[in-house]
């Protein structure tokens, strides 16, 4: 090579590494790319064009949908049909029956730019496609008129093929139609919740009125109602979707103000306009009406199926619910309940609101429901609704938190059954950055008992400390993982050991149903199959052997709550013909009254609510049926026991738990006596024999004689332990056990603990002196 030839390639070498272009980075230089870019936008918008050619504004077919759906029970026996004339309304009016300002709130709360766009959004369309395909859902930005044509001409499915046709036809319907013909069919073609489709057809259901009629904030919450219409009727929402849709109404108005539809000064002054409450549909009468909400809740919230796609009908729905359980828990409700009940002499016994939901362990299905006396008189179902409080029914997830952590209390000590706690009421929380001093039921302190003792009693002051103990974060993994549904005010604080967050009967028979599962989550589902000849069947999962709790934390928790209903608060749902286990539950102010537990085959979450009939408000249970407090071990546990017997076949009851117990947390393993240390021998020296001073006989110390055998407690009373060697015993005012006949006469008494008083009526206190005298020894000491 040449001098030249050289010069000319180091030149080359140096030009390669001034460009950094070697090898493959050659073929995508800045040209390159923005020329692919640009030739394939041209490529889409010939594609696009050639749709548009292609697809024609198909005819209306919205009507044509309208169905029933048709509900069955689990055997395949028809039990309701929805969705037929009357069911579902439509019913259209022209432009001038409905006023300008109330046809403004519309385009304020979907569509400001509505008279100045093209019919499309392209930024929202590409938005709502992109979620399409990453599985976001429907979440788009699109304009009335595209919605318009997805109510009228298209089906509200989520596939790219639709998103298209309705942009291609968006743009042709605003192309042909004026924009007042497209927002008339809008407002007359949309689905507005409790079976109303089209504004007047809303009118009559929200506000017993024609749409003519409508003022400025009932047409705006008419307006706000399209983004969610069922979960938005402010009459059955809930507390969450209460304020949603209040926001979205102030949302609506705050926009017509910015359109100069509005003077601010008329805006200030508008307030809510509260809708009527709900006409039932006469078919739905009784449980119906319950069974049918709580299958479309299912589909809608959990399976994703489009309320509008729900509401015009074609499904199938056969349900979990097993008739001859239903009926088994209907009657229980009646016989344990509404029979002791005096709903119209009886201020309180109005207010008294009875809730149930029983699932199979093994299943997860949802096999008996009950949402209250009658759907056409009361539409929130007390199964479902989630606005009361678990109270105690939370406590076994605080113990099943510390076994699957391996948690120490404060002393390094392992959280088992046996380990013992204060039952100090008012006791400050040891170890918490948050200060907390729970008071125990009426005020009652407890001497140092086991957690099983406290779990029988239901003691705050004990609970209180393990939370804090675990570790409430943990609490709160480990409840969810059972099942538990965490809501908005589901907060990680020491306050989480009372039950504070909300739920419902369905939530915690899931839970429960957890630990029957052994630690397998189960997902309550009253959904068996759902089928649509136009979309895919759907069969829910409800149980999963993964997400749960271990094996040996499950089966721990059963074993301290079987004793629960031996010994505690349970007494009144054991009838001694099956095996189970459960909690009682009594909420701040006696608002609500909880009995959860389970059998191997059933778990079932029953409660009582106490809710103004007039206004909707929270009331005390205090003075049901003239019997003073309702606790979760009163009526709750009465019904939980007459249904359980009605619903078990013979062979259901003889089945006993199979249970795997961690060794050392269950409590029917006592804790090791604690060692004792033998006197000190001292050597005598050696005398010579002497005379033996005479012989006396030196009387033995008395023997310890056990109590007598006491019967079962009845319930409601408290005990008071003494300070001899037989610890004392004296039943309480309730229904306790008489005293003890024999108050102890040992000369050395030792010092026994206090019994604990009882929980709310709930439980009987338990002997604080024993064998030992607490701290004193038997026989004494030298």
């Amino acid at each position: 090579m040449g001098r030249a030839d050289a010069r000319k390639a180091r030149q080359r070498g140096s030009r390669r590494a001034q460009t950094g272009r070697t090898g493959i980075r050659r073929f995508f230089t800045w040209k390159k790319v923005l020329g692919t870019f640009v030739g394939l936008c041209l490529l889409g918008m010939a594609g696009f064009v050639a749709l548009y050619m292609l697809i024609e504004i198909p005819a209306g077919n919205a009507a044509a949908k309208i169905q029933s759906n048709v509900y069955k029970y689990s055997d395949g026996e028809v039990f309701a049909r929805t969705g037929q004339s009357g069911a579902f309304n439509r019913e259209n009016v022209s432009l001038e029956k409905i006023p300008e300002k109330v046809q403004k709130t519309f385009v304020a709360a979907e569509n400001m730019s509505f008279y100045e766009d093209e019919g499309i959004d392209f930024k929202g369309t590409a938005r709502g496609v992109l979620n399409t395909l990453t599985g976001k859902g429907k979440q788009g930005g699109s304009t009335i008129t595209q919605q318009y044509v997805k109510n009228y001409y298209l089906t509200p499915e989520q596939t790219i093929s639709r998103k298209l046709k309705e942009l291609v036809i968006s743009l042709k319907v605003d192309n042909k139609y004026d924009k007042n013909t497209i927002l008339l069919g809008y407002i007359n073609t949309s689905y507005y919740g409790r079976g109303a489709a089209g504004i007047q057809a809303a009118a009559q259901a929200y506000y017993r009125k024609d749409a003519d009629k409508l003022t400025v904030e009932e047409g705006a919450y008419l307006a706000a109602l399209l983004q969610a219409p069922s979960s938005y009727d402010v009459r059955n929402a809930t507390p969450t979707n209460k304020k949603l849709v209040m926001d979205r109404w102030n949302y609506v108005l705050d926009n017509m103000v910015k359109m100069g539809e509005l003077e601010q000064a008329d805006r200030a002054g508008m307030t809510f306009p509260m809708p009527e409450p709900v006409r039932a549909d006469p078919g739905l009468k009784g449980q119906t009406g319950y069974l049918v909400q709580a299958a479309e809740q299912q589909l809608k919230v959990r399976e994703k199926v489009d309320e509008k796609q729900l509401a015009a009908g074609g499904w199938q729905i056969t349900l979990n619910i097993d008739k001859k359980r239903q009926k088994a828990l209907e009657k229980a409700v009646q016989r344990q309940l509404e029979a002791k009940l005096d709903r119209k002499g009886n201020k309180v016994d109005a207010t008294v609101q009875a809730g149930a939901t029983s699932v199979d362990p093994r299943t997860g299905n949802v096999v008996a429901l009950y949402g209250g006396t009658d759907y056409l008189t009361h539409q929130i179902s007390n199964a479902t609704r989630t606005d009361y409080q678990p109270a105690s029914t939370f406590k076994p997830f605080i113990f099943a938190a510390a076994l699957e952590n391996n948690s120490e209390t404060q002393d390094g000590e392992p959280i088992t059954a046996n380990t013992v706690y204060s039952g100090k009421s008012k006791r400050p929380v040891v170890g918490s950055e948050i200060p907390f001093a729970p008071e125990n039921v009426d005020d009652r302190s407890h001497g140092d008992i086991t957690v099983q003792t406290a779990m029988a009693k239901s003691v705050n002051s004990v609970f209180a400390q393990m939370i804090v103990d675990v570790g409430p974060e943990l609490t709160k993994e480990v409840a969810l993982r059972a099942g538990m549904r965490e809501r908005g005010d589901f907060g990680a604080v020491p306050a989480m050991s009372l039950g504070s967050m909300r739920a419902s009967t369905m939530d915690m028979a899931g839970a429960y149903g957890s630990l029957a599962a052994h630690g397998k989550k189960v997902i309550p589902s009253i959904i068996k199959e759902a089928e649509h000849k136009d979309l895919a069947t759907i069969r829910p999962e409800a149980l999963k052997d993964a997400g749960g709790l271990q094996r040996e934390t499950a089966d721990t928790v059963t074993s301290v709550l079987q004793n629960v209903m031996k010994e505690g608060s349970g007494l009144k749902a054991d009838s001694g013909e099956y095996h189970a286990a459960g909690k009682t539950g009594t909420s701040e102010n006696n608002r609500a009254a909880w009995f959860a537990g389970y059998t191997p085959r059933l778990a079932t979450a029953v409660a009582l609510f106490g809710q103004d009939p007039k206004t909707g408000h929270q009331v005390s249970l205090t003075g049901t049926a003239s019997a003073g407090r309702a606790n979760g071990g009163g009526f709750p546990a009465q019904i939980w026991r007459d249904y359980t017997l009605g619903a078990l076949s013979s062979k259901e009851k003889a089945a006993e738990f199979d249970l795997e117990v961690r060794e050392g947390a269950d409590f029917r393993t006592p804790p090791p006596p604690p060692p004792t240390t033998p006197p000190p021998v001292t050597e005598t020296p050696t005398q010579e024999a002497t005379t033996p001073p005479p012989v006396t006989d030196t009387p033995e110390p008395p023997k310890y004689t056990p109590p007598p055998t006491r019967t079962p407690p009845g319930d409601g009373g408290n005990g008071n332990g003494g300070s001899n060697v037989n610890g004392g015993q004296s039943g309480g005012d309730n229904g306790g056990t008489p005293p003890d006949p024999d108050p102890g006469t040992d000369p050395d008494p030792g010092t026994g603990q206090p019994g604990g008083a009882n929980q709310g009526g709930d439980t009987v206190g338990k002997p604080g002196g024993n064998v030992n005298g607490g701290n004193g020894q038997w026989p004494p000491q030298p």
